[in-house]
This record gives C-alpha cells, sequence and structure tokens, in this order.
C-alpha cells in the first residue's frame, strides 16, 4: 500500500514493519480491523490497514451511513508509542525503532 500524505510518500513495502494492532473482534463485525504501523527511513511513523464501518479506517457513506475502508495514516512519534505499549511490544521493540524507554 501506498500514499502520498501532505508531500511525503508513505510505503508499507519499503517502510519496516514495527508492529500489528491487536483486534478482537471477528472479521465479520462493524469494529474489525487489520491494522499495523511502520517505521519509514526517515523515521517518521505511520498505520496501514483495512476495517469495518465502525473501525478506524471507516468511510462515510450517505448522510449517516459509514462502510469499511482501508488507508494508510501518519502517527505522531508518541502516538505510535501508545500503539506500540497496546501492542505489549518489549524494551528491544522500542529500540529498534529509536524510542527510549526508561525504568519506573
Amino acid at each position: 500500500m501506498k500514499a502520498v500524505i501532505n508531500g511525503k510518500t508513505y510505503n508499507t513495502s519499503s517502510a519496516t514493519l514495527v508492529c500489528d494492532l491487536p483486534c478482537s473482534a471477528n472479521r465479520g463485525d462493524f469494529g474489525w480491523h487489520d491494522t499495523s504501523l511502520y517505521i519509514t527511513k526517515k523515521r517518521n511513523f505511520f498505520l496501514a490497514g483495512e476495517g469495518g464501518a465502525r473501525s478506524m479506517w471507516s468511510e462515510p457513506i450517505g448522510n449517516n451511513g459509514s462502510i469499511g475502508g482501508r488507508g494508510l495514516r501518519p502517527v505522531s512519534e508518541q502516538e505510535a508509542r501508545d500503539y506500540m505499549e497496546a501492542a505489549n511490544c518489549d524494551e528491544g521493540d522500542f529500540a529498534a525503532v529509536g524510542l527510549d524507554v526508561e525504568e519506573a
């Protein structure tokens, strides 16, 4: 998957997969999604995926409806950190993408 967003190219083929986001919904559920976090060579994070009508990938249709969709979405370093924590990434995963973690 590839897209140009705000003058930057995001490409799942050339970026590094960081982790897959957890989803407990079944594929037929409106909340289902298949989403992965990536990092580019220039250290920009982004999400890529697809999902149902109530997922982060939903697209508006009609006056008040929505359908499933797919796409790419840039995320900040803090959002990437939050997604990695939700995916239960360990210290090594954070270090691999240049994000520091400290002992509490």
